[in-house]
């Protein structure tokens, strides 16, 4: 199933201008943002009241959009992603340049990170040219939007944008893995 290229386009300018949007990914629907646009950022947790500590999920199109990270990974990590992505595992990356906002990592040193076989997402994240903001819709303690209705009630007059799809058909979130030591977190 493709994504609609002009409502791609609206949620791309959306997301350029510091907007807080809502999407389908692979499991539950999503919040999302530009994770370098620092407000949008803090819209999104407090919508979420969600504490900044506790970092965010960037999910991207391609393993391209993340090479800024993997350049001095170890050849065998660098296949563990190749590997697994696209695909629904999210993946704690080491970023010792810190070249990732304090605000998406938290009080982590790593930072979280998917590629996604979604094509709504993958559109999303071409067309934007790069990672966004990926976290679940609802509100702290509460479960996952399922469904663009069950999003709009959630959050209808505090989110710019919906980008209408289908979920991707993922039975659950995806996994949270640490690259080095391939711990599961979640």
């Amino acid at each position: 199933m493709s994504a609609n290229p002009k409502a791609v386009a609206s949620a791309v300018s959306q997301l350029a201008s510091g907007a807080v949007i809502a999407y389908p990914t692979e499991a539950v629907w999503g919040l999302g943002c530009d994770p370098y646009c620092h407000q949008a950022v803090l819209k999104l947790l407090e919508l979420k009241q969600r504490p900044v500590a506790k970092g965010l999920i960037l999910i991207g199109s391609s393993i391209s959009q993340v090479d800024f990270l993997l350049a001095n990974l170890p050849a065998k990590l660098q296949q563990t992603l190749h590997c697994s992505w696209p695909g629904d595992t999210t993946w704690l990356i080491e970023d010792p340049q810190n070249l990732v906002p304090s605000w998406i990592k938290g009080n982590f040193s790593s930072v979280a990170i998917r590629i996604s076989k979604h094509a709504g997402v993958k559109a999303l994240c071409d067309a934007f040219g790069g990672l966004v903001v990926s976290t679940s819709l609802n509100p702290s303690g509460m479960q996952p939007a399922l469904s663009e209705e069950a999003s709009r009630r959630y959050f209808a007059a505090d989110i710019d944008c919906f980008l209408s799809g289908e979920l991707g058909g993922s039975p659950q979130p995806s996994k949270i893995l640490n690259l080095v030591d391939g711990q599961v977190i979640r």
